[in-house]
């Protein structure tokens, strides 16, 4: 088997010993050509995530010297690309996300609820990414916040927050929200906190009913306004009455909106939430094998009990699907509604904390460990580890001529 070290040179794998096959390789491997080849199918963001993947942690970006303030460690490291689309620069964000969080949940048990687009919608979806992934976030927040104010269902103003994925586990374009809320809502009149009747959450199929009609409303007050971009075979939509033929199968099947059983309190959550934020369309831990211009990777049968599978892609093909999920500039894929949205955070947390008799949170740690150049902590102590020096790539390339890492994606 043959894959790419960061300089570019050809090495065979040898099975049992093989390093973990990681996303850069590939990239790599198929090399400027295969940019050259797709440039004119590919866009601005998607050329430079592929650049950014493959200069992550080398010496393209330059690096830093660290020391331990306990044991007197010392430590090289590559800068990373921080681009949201690398699976090796999510985990830092991630847990700074989650500390975050710490100081906003509830002593209450929280619910997941998935609401997800039809496969039908998806040419339109890859055509009209910022617009279509904003309806999504729209429908599904406002159902949520609608259904639990029905007295019949809840009668209570809730929380929540949504995370955006755009794939499934075969990397095919699947359009979907998760959403965690509190397992409940503030009365009225801001007097008792209320639990559900249902055992999950809000019903379901009244759920899968208003999301449906909230989103096709939206899309067509969108056409209405000329918002919608229809190129290539959609260009046909551009009239009304076509338009509206063509969004009459939206409603010969129901759309799926699921709830999962209520999980744990507010430690449990903040496991289970590091398991959807911040993920990719797909991470290096998946990936299995590459030769012979083939990418082999598992996924998830969740049609027969989550069973794990290979499936295997040509490198084209594999790339392909990894961009379509390259979202759009500045596009925030993590909001928050409700009680939980920023204008009402700061205002409505302490009376909820108060009416569920709940202590306010701990102050959150200093992020400098003690040390204003603090970092991150040291593998071998846990002390503090700071920077004591910083390169530049060129800097990089005069101490060290033959381990500078080289990169042709041009």
């Amino acid at each position: 088997m043959v894959w790419v070290t960061a300089k570019g040179v050809p090495v065979a794998r040898d099975g049992a010993n093989d390093p973990a096959l990681e996303l850069a390789e590939i990239v790599r491997a198929a090399g400027g050509s295969w940019l050259e080849r797709g440039s004119r199918n590919l866009i601005w963001s998607q050329v430079k995530v592929l650049r950014a993947v493959v200069r992550c942690r080398t010496a393209e970006l330059g690096g830093h010297r660290d020391r331990c303030l306990e044991c007197d460690r010392r430590a090289f490291s590559h800068n990373s690309c921080r681009n949201r689309h690398c699976p090796k620069c999510q985990a830092n964000a991630r847990n700074r996300w989650l500390e975050a969080r710490r100081q906003e949940l509830l002593p209450v048990r929280y619910v997941h609820v998935v609401f997800t687009l039809p496969r039908y919608l998806s040419v339109l979806a890859l055509q009209n990414q910022k617009l279509i992934y904003h309806l999504l976030f729209r429908a599904s927040a406002e159902t949520l916040l609608e259904v639990a104010r029905n007295p019949q269902h809840l009668g209570a103003e809730i929380g929540s927050f949504s995370v955006l994925y755009t794939w499934n586990q075969k990397l095919e374009h699947h359009p979907h929200v998760h959403c965690i809320l509190p397992f409940g809502g503030l009365a009225a009149d801001h007097r008792q906190w209320i639990h559900p009747r249902y055992p999950y959450f809000l019903p379901i199929e009244v759920l899968r009913e208003v999301f449906r009609g909230k989103f096709v409303a939206a899309l067509k007050r969108a056409h209405r306004r000329g918002a919608l971009e229809l190129h290539g075979k959609l260009q046909c939509l551009a009239r009304p009455r076509t338009f509206a033929a063509w969004l009459r199968p939206l409603f010969r099947s129901p759309w799926v909106a699921d709830a999962k059983p209520p999980f744990g309190g507010p430690e449990h959550a903040l496991r289970y939430l590091g398991g959807y934020t911040h993920r990719i369309a797909i991470s290096n831990h998946r990936l299995v094998r590459f030769a012979d211009g083939q990418v082999t990777f598992r996924w998830r049968d969740r049609a027969h009990k989550n069973k794990k599978r290979l499936l295997t892609l040509s490198v084209e093909e594999f790339l392909r699907r990894f961009l379509l999920h390259t979202l759009p500039r500045g596009f925030v894929r993590i909001r928050f509604f409700g009680f939980l949205a920023s204008r009402h955070r700061g205002r409505l947390l302490p009376l909820y904390r108060r009416l569920l008799g709940a202590k306010p949170p701990a102050p959150e740690a200093p992020a400098t460990f003690g040390h204003p150049h603090a970092v991150w902590r040291c593998p071998h102590c846990g002390g503090p580890m700071f920077v004591v020096e910083r390169l530049t790539a060129a800097e990089l390339y005069r101490q060290y001529p033959e381990g500078r890492a080289t990169v042709d994606t041009s």
